[in-house]
């Protein structure tokens, strides 16, 4: 299901691709859309996952640059049953989270600074279970070709404005095609990325919550995501909003309701429904796939809040 809606996808994409082309420039501007959406279409498949992190500056991590995180990223593959993910981390006092790649072969996950240092250590397990939810899912390939082609359709609207209003070109529309193309494409490709987010956010918080085994570890993380989300600017993300799907909480403000307008559902009908799931859910311990506690203590840790070694004082996301 999840390739016949990729590639359905990426067809209306490349449709109002064409679209946008035709009205800026005409048949000669439909060819060059044309041309531009299929390398799109080709680069992306292959590299978006690495565009996507390198625009967040994110940093790969290990086993022995960030043991605690690696090591809960490590058990709950196990426990999902999926290829070990590549793990990052985000420069960003924003907690937040994502997970990118083109398959559970080629997939990353991506934590914030902020969401390790704000979360304890269960409800970290349940943000990073509910990223690998998605890449089991395989709703990573859909929601990262989406943020590349629906940035691309932006800019190529924005493009109008420039190029649009030229009475030499050959658009059939003239200004009213002009802003046709800036107006209602970019419009279009948020309403596809709304389309793709809304419905998949459900799944993947209950597979999530199966795999960590704490619904209610995943709804407080929840909780305090969203709290500390409009709170807390992400200027790359603001900078950058056709990306915003890809994140467990919208990092963009103003964006609060459960509407069509919303890229997320209401994160208060998804703890709802985890406060639901926990009551008939038999919720066995995240730490019962954890290292033995013995053997974490002998490894030698940053002091770092996101790696610090739990023997010490509490901080950060270990509390």
């Amino acid at each position: 299901m999840n390739l016949i809606r990729t590639a359905m996808l990426l067809a209306f994409m490349t449709a109002l691709f064409m679209g946008i082309g035709l009205l800026i420039g005409g048949r000669g501007g439909m060819m060059i859309a044309l041309l531009i959406a299929i390398a799109m279409n080709f680069f992306s498949y292959w590299n978006s996952d690495r565009l996507v992190l390198r625009m967040y500056d994110a940093q790969e991590v290990d086993e022995r640059s960030a043991p605690e995180y690696y090591g809960i990223v490590r058990d709950l593959a196990d426990n999902a049953g999926l290829p070990m993910p590549r793990v990052y981390v985000i420069n960003n006092p924003q907690p937040n989270a994502f997970a990118t790649g083109r398959n559970p072969q080629n997939a990353a996950v991506a934590a914030s600074t902020g969401l390790l240092q704000a979360l304890t250590y269960d409800e970290v397990a349940g943000v990073m279970a509910h990223e690998l939810a998605h890449v089991q899912n395989r709703d990573t390939l859909t929601m990262t070709l989406t943020a590349t082609l629906a940035g691309a359709i932006s800019m190529l609207g924005n493009f109008a404005f420039f190029f649009g209003g030229n009475r030499e070109n050959n658009n059939p529309l003239g200004f009213i095609g002009t802003l046709a193309a800036m107006i209602i494409a970019p419009f279009a490709a948020m309403m596809v990325q709304m389309a793709v987010s809304r419905t998949r956010e459900y799944s993947a918080d209950r597979r999530g919550a199966e795999i960590c085994g704490q619904p209610l570890a995943l709804a407080s993380a929840l909780r305090k995501i969203a709290g500390a989300a409009h709170q807390v600017p992400n200027a790359t993300a603001e900078r950058n909003p056709a990306t915003a799907h890809m994140f467990i909480i919208n990092p963009l403000s103003g964006e609060r309701m459960d509407n069509l307008f919303s890229t997320h559902p209401a994160t208060e009908n998804r703890i709802a429904a985890l406060e639901d799931m926990a009551s008939s859910f038999s919720r066995p311990s995240t730490r019962t796939a954890q290292p033995a506690t013995a053997t974490r203590k002998t490894r030698s840790v940053p002091s770092t809040g996101w790696g610090r070694d739990r023997s010490e004082p509490p901080k950060g996301p270990w509390s």
